[in-house]
């Protein structure tokens, strides 16, 4: 604990954010980093707790206090050590995650959490700065073989432990690059993809390779791949999306988020949007449904496309302003919260269930929606409509798909649809096939992908050799 008084002197200060007028003309990300000063001084608030709450609050078990503390000795190199002992990829949890390891900070009973994610973003991108981030090539091979199914946050950490490991990694991806949801699903402006493109040449060093648009279950059989591999791994997500089953679903005009974010990104990373017809925000009024990350990325990314009105509708009701600290602290609280997308302009309503979609000739012009009470029961009289040009459904995700390479594997599956698989072991019912991140848990955070992908990772290489040395 380098500075045992920091916390008392010093508030919390944090990254700031372009103007909304000036980071709504473009996808780049747009937040302005600290200072390293700044950076050392925020590190110093930490207060080396004897219980780090914030151990429990982070998935990956970051050791958030000794990091902070590296940090404010200035030792950056040893803090970058220390974080990716934890973490395959600080980078992308250091801009997308929600950080419930502020959460968990004892000083967030006062309001003032460490900023903690932005310490770990500032650690990892001065990593890449000094170029001390390097592949780290094993000095020995296994001669085992394990063919990862599915190139996300899991599949992507899974495959750097094992690689590392000595093990022969093939990963076996749809699309055309790596990412998952990463590259896909999670706008530009919020994580531009070249984080993705220089992690992929780190492990394509460490011995990883990766086999793009090969889609098992549809162009390849999983039956090849348990024949050419002594394990796989499942990582391939949780990718049926919840629909909205009411009255003119059918009509042009409405789409699943994730029919409309990928499009997107493949314009900002140069790639062909696929045979599907464009969809575009540009001089509609967009109705977003659902209030979760997947629903404010449709927000921001509808403005940078010129939509003239952004709304979005929750049908859960508002949460407080402020959580009560002693029933919720050290857990993630139910609290309201506003994205940097939703602070663009969108106009944000609870309580609202949709009825019917409206159209003419074809194409959505207005939804109907009611306001409902606590137990999601419409209200009487409530009764309201919208002008709608486009309405994206972002209500979340049930399971991940089960045609092809599920059901090629006859896999069990859990009450939710998920393939079934505990975190002891991470094996599925059928021998020598694993699974884990979204595949195996249900939607989730890309700092929950990377843990179960590290964690899989290290079951995997204890099933093929007897032992392991990969962390847990």
């Amino acid at each position: 604990m380098g500075k045992p008084t920091g916390f008392l002197e010093l508030d919390r200060q944090d990254r700031t954010y372009l103007p909304k007028e000036e980071r709504v003309q473009n996808f780049r990300e747009f937040i302005v980093p600290m200072d390293e000063p700044d950076l050392k001084a925020q590190a110093s608030r930490c207060m080396d707790c004897g219980v780090p709450y914030c151990h429990n609050g982070c998935p990956v078990n970051n050791q958030i206090p000794d990091w902070n503390d590296l940090v404010y000795m200035g030792d950056w190199q040893a803090a970058l050590t220390n974080l990716h002992s934890t973490n395959n990829f600080p980078e992308f949890t250091g801009r997308i995650c929600p950080a419930p390891c502020e959460a968990s900070c004892t000083l967030n009973i006062d309001d003032n959490p460490v900023t903690i994610k932005s310490v770990e973003c500032a650690i990892v991108d001065k990593g890449w700065e000094e170029g001390w981030i390097v592949p780290q090539v094993p000095s020995h091979k296994t001669g085992k073989s394990i063919g990862i199914i599915g190139a996300g946050p899991a599949g992507m950490a899974a495959a750097q432990q094992l690689a590392r490991a000595g093990h022969d990694v093939h990963i076996y991806e749809k699309h055309a690059k790596a990412g998952g949801l990463l590259r896909y699903g999670i706008p530009d402006f919020k994580m531009e993809k070249h984080g993705i493109d220089r992690r992929v040449a780190q492990m394509q060093a460490e011995g990883v390779t990766f086999h793009y648009d090969t889609h098992v279950g549809v162009t390849v059989t999983a039956a090849e791949l348990e024949a050419k591999h002594d394990a796989l791994i499942l990582s391939g997500g949780s990718e049926v999306p919840r629909d909205l089953p009411v009255p003119g679903r059918e009509l042009d005009g409405v789409h699943y988020a994730m029919d409309f974010l990928p499009q997107q990104n493949r314009r900002v990373g140069q790639e062909p949007i696929g045979e599907m017809e464009p969809i575009l925000a540009e001089d509609k009024h967009v109705i977003v449904i659902g209030g979760g990350d997947t629903g404010s990325d449709c927000i921001g990314t509808s403005f940078r496309q010129g939509a003239l009105s952004v709304t979005q509708l929750e049908i859960m009701p508002m949460p407080p302003e402020k959580e009560n600290k002693g029933l919720t602290w050290p857990d993630w609280p139910l609290k309201m919260r506003t994205s940097t997308s939703q602070e663009e302009g969108a106009i944000r309503d609870f309580s609202v269930m949709t009825t019917e979609v409206v159209g003419e000739d074809g194409k959505v012009t207005a939804i109907k929606c009611t306001k409902v009470d606590e137990n999601m029961a419409p209200i009487a009289g409530s009764e309201f409509e919208l002008q709608a040009d486009l309405v994206l459904l972002a209500m979340g995700f049930i399971h991940p798909v089960h045609d092809g390479l599920v059901e090629e594997l006859a896999l069990e599956k859990d009450g939710r649809g998920n393939v079934a698989a505990d975190t002891a072991t991470y094996e599925s019912s059928r021998e020598k096939v694993f699974a884990c991140g979204d595949m195996r848990r249900g939607q989730s955070l890309v700092v929950w992908a990377i843990r179960e992908g590290r964690q899989c990772a290290r079951e995997v290489d204890f099933f093929l050799m007897g032992e392991t040395v990969l962390p847990r």
